[in-house]
């Protein structure tokens, strides 16, 4: 363990999605996850907009991982400002999926549901600094131009 807070996320560019329409043999968790993306388009646009998803956030709240670990999975999206160099906001659904915390009691959870929150954020930027996102831009790119080439659907965004 070397860091206190361990996020992982994978990044879905709401600009890139140009079809909304599902394979007909498209999976019923496949199905849900493009339901869930849609909505989130629908609320807050595609402009400056990613949804985050397979994604987990773990708190250390001890050097040691059998004793004061917390761990949440989140959805959802973040909106950056309109240069996309900074994080403006988010909007995730957090859950709490595992912890080795014997003192832990509710209030604190949902204190931790808001910091989880806070926390991607504060990575989103770091995510934007690594160059990530620009890298997430040009592979999308290059599958839409793949897909234009082909005269064929990949799917929502493969």
């Amino acid at each position: 363990m070397t860091q206190w807070v361990e996020i992982e996320f994978d990044c879905l560019p709401l600009r890139n999605i140009s079809r909304w329409d599902l394979p007909l043999d498209a999976s019923q968790a496949y199905r849900e996850f493009c339901s869930r993306v849609k909505r989130a388009h629908t609320k807050h646009g595609s402009y400056n907009t990613y949804y985050l998803h397979h994604a987990q956030c773990t708190f250390h709240l001890t050097n040691q991982p059998e004793q004061g670990m917390i761990e949440f999975r989140f959805e959802g999206v973040v909106l950056t400002d309109p240069s996309d160099c900074r994080t403006k906001t988010s909007d995730l659904d957090v859950h709490l999926i595992r912890e080795t915390c014997h003192w832990l009691t509710e209030p604190v959870v949902q204190w931790f549901h808001q910091t989880v929150q806070r926390a991607v954020e504060v990575e989103f930027d770091r995510y934007i600094d690594a160059g990530d996102l620009e890298k997430t831009r040009k592979r999308m790119a290059l599958l839409q131009a793949e897909s234009d080439q082909a005269g064929g659907f990949l799917g929502m965004y493969l």
